[in-house]
């Protein structure tokens, strides 16, 4: 386009110079002269007003221009930067005394009015054309599609269609002004796949070695599926380097290639051939540090981890150095620059290289320290900026470290708010001499708000749900109307809203947490609120007793505190509950005190928790968490002053008949009430309970993730002739969900068996486990982590296993199974998710494995 800009220029000169083209007339006028603009007139246009563009040009009748000079060049230029038009020409038409009269000649742009796509089926056309940025009023010029012409073929060659063409033919729209049609054809071809990869020159390094460190170009061969053997340009590229790497790796620093061929006979396989030059091998020998005065020698020799005598280690040393592929790597750059040193720079220099021993110089220009200057937020449409002003680790006048930076992008991922793949921060304005420098963090927001609305037929009725969850709640607009677009959002602040009923029982529940409770701490505050009422199914009406009922009230409320020692990743929390169950006339049959009767429950939980995982919370790349709390409850025994193991002995312990005489048995004993006995020891439950949860993430090549759990609890009682409670119990196997639980039970997760078959027996009426254990290993990769959707497939394996007392546990006695499943994380849905898995082991002591069970998952993740 340069080219032809300045060949319109030279022409519109060289027209004026001689005289040319000027309607056939023999105009006379003087070179360099300066006349008064008589007139303008603008021919050629189609779809603009002519007075507009002779606005636009700057151009005024009256004024004062030379023939030919520098205005007019100026406006062709400006002209031409529209990108409006594919010609421009000026043309003089009279001459009248000092008095000069133009003629400005347009040719516009043609628009594209329609385009077809052929060669490739119909969804997958309109997704290239979106790609492609192919659209409807679209300005085609040649640069256009060039353009587009080559971002086709490269699309296609970059998914292995080496041959790939794009054809791309215009033609006039009579239908419209100044438009066009188009037509895009695209001949993918085959699929070339690489049949052989050889090499020549290579005695140190194996062949087999060589094509290891090609990770994107391999030859097909049976049985590899996790990488295919189609040819890349633009990886086989890349590979090369990496053939140059392995031998700087080994000590063969002047290695390099001759030559490459690729082989293509224009079929599906094509041959690679590789000429190697090996060269000697090396090794390090002294290394000095200059110009150093922060840190010794010793330091950085620490740092850098390289002794006299090493094999050569090209890539090592410059990873030592500055590591490109971790951002908060320990190399001795991101040291100098965690502690201010933004401008410093090292060089490792080689100095002598005698026989095959490299002498090296690492010559360090410390620079000025540098300090933030100015910080900015940019994207957050919704998110009030204090939410995001109080998680940043960067603020003006503290000295800059880059580790600060990274973690701040930690700290905005973990938000929830905004797409942590997307969280770019820019360094600006950064200013050696004033030791000073800018940061602004481009953030994308997305959905944190959730919705769940279910519906279906179960238990003799229909069973409804609606669940609302807003992540990022402002209360303290709940009362401006002008907030709500739709619910007042923006203050970081949770609610959660939640309704379950049917003819048999209701649920409602509410939550609210504020994360910064006071604005200057991060010290979160939470409250809940929860009711259910269950009602006796008659099994012969098929209706529900509301005098039979079942009435559970619970209110929680919690303070956590992010601690500083040992380190600000850790937080801990408190937690005071309060339970009340009530029964009436109900025969559950689960806590052992008959049909009616009520236990409460007053616990205190203290919870220490660490969580390091990298920016995204949905799809970690690495990092761990965990927690270890301790759930506890009075010891009422203790100074209430009752005799637990005697209950039975005490007149107001015993049966009556329907008269209230006391009932015996054949010795003339009186025979105890197990009902009021039950009823006494749980009135006020009295446990504890420990627990500990802990998820590690291992990052193993690209975004292929392996995730290591275990998991491990225990209910334990103070005083043992009161029994282990009947709630608070451990239900495991299964997916790990329950939806609606009467015993404050906990359900664990062990993909391959039933819901809670691994726990005393099934159903709700199990008395579950006082302990458990599990242990779990994922590997999980991202089919994509768009903030519309992040889904990411898995395959797993865990083994876990429940007991009723401390005595039978045995950590190794496990529960085993293996499967694969999908995730899928949608902002307004949450994470929903399928799983089959296989149980290798039996149930019930058969000896028959358990075989494959499918298991759907609904906002939870394991």
């Amino acid at each position: 386009m340069r080219k032809r800009y300045f060949g319109v220029i030279i022409a519109v000169f060289v027209l004026l110079c001689n005289n040319a083209a000027l309607k056939a007339q023999d105009i006379k006028f003087d070179k360099g002269q300066k006349y008064i603009l008589g007139g303008i007139e603008v021919t050629g246009v189609k779809s603009y007003n002519k007075q507009t563009v002779i606005t636009y040009s700057g151009l005024r009748v009256g004024q004062e221009i030379t023939v030919p000079g520098e205005q007019i060049t100026n406006v062709i230029k400006k002209l031409w930067k529209l990108e409006l038009f594919s010609d421009v020409t000026f043309y003089i038409t009279r001459t009248e005394g000092n008095k000069v009269f133009l003629e400005l000649n347009i040719k516009e742009v043609p628009t594209l009015s329609t385009v077809k796509i052929e060669g490739i089926k119909k969804k997958k056309g309109e997704a290239v054309l979106k790609e492609a940025d192919i659209k409807k009023g679209k300005r085609v010029t040649e640069s256009f599609i060039t353009n587009t012409r080559n971002f086709l073929v490269n699309k296609y060659k970059k998914q292995g269609f080496l041959h790939a063409k794009a054809n791309i033919v215009t033609a006039p729209d009579t239908s419209q002004v100044n438009a066009v049609k188009m037509l895009v054809n695209i001949d993918r071809g085959e699929k070339v796949k690489v049949k052989d990869i050889t090499f020549s020159g290579n005695e140190a390094l194996k062949s087999k070695t060589l094509r290891k460190a090609m990770k994107n170009t391999k030859r097909k061969m049976f049985g590899r599926f996790w990488k295919k053997s189609k040819f890349i340009p633009e990886d086989y590229k890349t590979d090369l380097t990496s053939l140059v790497d392995k031998y700087k790796e080994r000590g063969y620093r002047d290695a390099r290639i001759i030559a490459d061929t690729v082989i293509d006979n224009k079929t599906k396989k094509i041959g690679i051939h590789i000429d190697l030059e090996e060269g000697n091998k090396y090794y390090f020998g002294k290394i000095d540090f200059v110009g150093n005065t922060v840190w010794s020698d010793r330091q950085l020799s620490s740092i850098l981890g390289i002794e006299p005598g090493d094999t050569y280690n090209g890539v090592l040393l410059r990873k030592r150095i500055a590591d490109e592929t971790k951002p908060d790597a320990e190399d001795i750059t991101n040291t100098y620059q965690n502690n201010g040193y933004l401008f410093s720079t090292i060089n490792p220099v080689e100095v002598s290289a005698e026989n095959d021993t490299i002498d090296f110089e690492i010559r360090i220009t410390e620079g000025k320290l540098a300090y933030f200057n100015d910080i900015r937020i940019s994207g957050n449409d919704k998110t009030n900026d204090h939410v995001i002003y109080r998680e940043l680790r960067t603020r003006p006048g503290q000295k800059y470290s880059k580790e600060n930076v990274i973690r701040t992008i930690r700290e905005l991922g973990q938000l929830g708010y905004f797409d942590p793949e997307a969280i770019a921060p820019e360094i600006k304005n950064a200013n050696p001499n004033a030791g000073t420098v800018d940061v602004e963090y481009a953030l994308t927001e997305k959905g944190s708000s959730q919705i769940e609305l279910q519906g279906g037929y179960g238990g003799g009725g229909f069973i409804g749900t609606l669940g609302l969850s807003f992540s990022n709640f402002s209360i303290k607009d709940l009362f401006k109307k002008d907030a709500y677009k739709p619910v007042p959002m923006g203050d970081g602040q949770t609610l959660a809203l939640r309704l379950q009923a049917s003819r048999f029982y209701q649920t409602y529940s509410f939550s609210f947490s504020e994360p910064w409770l006071g604005g200057k701490k991060p010290t979160q505050f939470s409250a809940s609120l929860s009711h259910s009422r269950q009602f006796y199914y008659d099994p012969y009406t098929g209706r529900p007793d509301k005098d039979q009922r079942f009435y559970i009230t619970s209110f929680t409320l919690g303070l956590a505190k992010r601690l500083e020692v040992p380190d600000d990743y850790f937080s801990l929390s408190h937690a005071l509950s309060f339970q009340y169950y009530d029964l009436q006339n109900y025969p559950i049959g689960l806590f052992g005190f008959g049909s009616t009767g009520f236990a409460k429950n007053i616990a205190y939980t203290v919870a220490l928790s660490r969580n390091n995982t990298y920016i995204n919370p949905i799809y970690p790349l690495g990092g761990s968490k965990f927690t270890i709390s301790l759930r506890v409850t009075p010891p009422y025994s203790l100074f209430d002053g009752v005799d637990y193991g005697n209950l039975g002995d005490k007149e107001e312990f015993w049966s009556r008949d329907e008269d209230g005489n006391i009932m015996k048995d054949d010795d003339n004993n009186p025979i105890p009430d197990q009902e009021k006995i039950a009823q006494e020891k749980i009135k006020w439950l009295e446990f504890y309970k420990i627990k500990f949860d802990g998820e590690w993430y291992t990052k193993l090549v690209d975004k292929l993730v392996l995730k290591t759990q275990a998991n491990f609890g225990y209910l334990g009682a103070y005083n043992q002739d009161r029994d282990v409670v009947p709630f608070e119990r451990f239900y495991l196997g299964g997916d790990g969900m329950a939806n609606y639980t009467l015993d404050s039970r906990e359900t664990i997760a062990l993909r391959g068996y039933p819901n809670q078959s691994l726990s005393g027996g099934s159903g709700t009426r199990s008395l579950g486990s006082t302990i458990y254990n599990k242990f779990s290993l994922e590997l999980r990769y991202p089919l994509t982590l768009k903030p519309s959707a992040s889904i990411y497939g898995l395959v797993f394996a865990e083994g876990g296993a429940a007991f009723d007392e401390f005595k039978d546990y045995n950590p190794f006695q496990l529960k085993r199974s293996a499967g694969f499943g999908l995730r899928i994380f949608m902002p307004a849905f949450g994470l929903l998710g399928i799983d089959f898995g296989h149980g290798f082991d039996s149930i019930d002591g058969t000896g028959q494995k358990n075989g494959w069970e499918t298991h759907f998952i609904i906002g939870q993740q394991f």
